[in-house]
């Protein structure tokens, strides 16, 4: 399926999801990386060990959940975008997570979007809570509050800017 649509499965998904334990503590990376290409910088971007060293550099990263403390560090390093920060810990209806964003314009702080899922589909509606735009980190992040059940669908937005009501 994800070499025909681009859209990975939902045993893929499944597959990389954290543990209820990983996401009751807090962020936590969530991987969508399911092609074996040439790539490693999680791996180095990772200062805490939740991302295992590769024995090849074709390899799927493997994420020891209960390592990652949701740094985001590697969400910025990652070149297929396929990397996310989920926090279901943020308030009792919403979670944010946190999404590489690269088109301008970036959406303000406090600013309501749609939140889209993999197709692009509008899945709800989100709110900037916090834009990371440091050039040292490479991918601009976008912490994006969404209702809780909107966690492990939403992961990119559009802005509602100019749009009709």
């Amino acid at each position: 399926m994800l070499t025909k649509t681009g859209i990975p499965t939902q045993a893929d998904l499944d597959s990389s999801w954290p543990s209820e334990e990983a996401l009751d503590k807090g962020p936590v990376a969530v991987f969508e990386c399911f092609q074996h290409i040439p790539c490693d910088p999680c791996h180095a971007a990772c200062k805490f060990g939740a991302v295992q060293g590769f024995k090849d550099i074709n390899d799927l990263p493997q994420v020891i959940h209960e390592k990652c403390n949701g740094c985001g560090a590697c969400v910025t390093r990652c070149p297929g975008l396929a990397i996310f920060i989920v926090d279901r810990t943020y308030g009792e209806t919403q979670g944010v997570v946190r999404l590489p964003f690269e088109y301008l314009p970036l959406p303000e702080v406090g600013e309501e979007v749609d939140a889209l899922d993999r197709e692009g589909n509008v899945v709800g509606v989100g709110r900037a809570v916090r834009v990371v735009k440091d050039p040292r980190l490479g991918t601009p992040v976008v912490w994006l509050a969404v209702d809780t059940t909107l966690l492990r669908t939403a992961r990119n937005l559009r802005l509602r800017r100019g749009a009709s009501a």
